[in-house]
């Protein structure tokens, strides 16, 4: 048994899982708990590590399943391939994944990191370009705006703010 790449189709990861563990196909997807403002409320959400990808196992002898079912799975755009070769993946570098993502299971990320460039979306300041500095408090930020072209920390609730493109 070796694990190997599936590549999905845009923000299909969890429905490929889903579709190919039912399948009875051993799958990893990595994921990365974020903690999001929805409603003026913070939740915490698994985001996947690699968008678009995911870890298969399979059976590479003769009497292992078929692996044409795979392409035809919902979710899934294709396996990963270097020429006609499926892409092998080391299984040291899955279980250390595997250990990873139990270990960030105790500490989501936040939203915004530090030096984040963010977009305020309602208030006085809608529209203004600000730089994230951290949180300040349960609901609020600390961000750095330019007025008069002097840099001015603001506190905004975090539910106010978007990342800017």
């Amino acid at each position: 048994m070796f694990w190997y790449v599936v590549h999905t189709k845009p923000r299909q990861e969890t429905r490929a899982l889903v579709n190919l563990e039912r399948q009875g196909f051993h799958c990893f997807l990595p994921t990365i708990p974020k903690k999001r403002v929805s409603r003026k409320a913070f939740e915490v959400v698994p985001e996947p590590l690699f968008a678009r990808y995911l870890f298969i196992e399979l059976d590479t002898t003769l009497s292992g399943r078929s692996w044409a079912p795979i392409r035809s799975t919902l979710g899934v755009s294709k396996l990963v391939t270097f020429g006609t070769e499926p892409a092998r993946v080391d299984p040291g570098l899955i279980g250390l994944l595997q250990q990873k993502q139990s270990d960030l299971a105790q500490t989501p990320l936040a939203q915004y990191q530090p030096g984040d460039l963010v977009q305020i979306k309602e208030g006085p300041f809608k529209g203004v370009e600000a730089i994230y500095q951290m949180d300040d408090g349960e609901m609020r930020a600390m961000v750095l705006i330019e007025l008069l072209q002097k840099p001015t920390r603001l506190q905004i609730d975090v539910g106010n703010l978007q990342k800017a493109s």
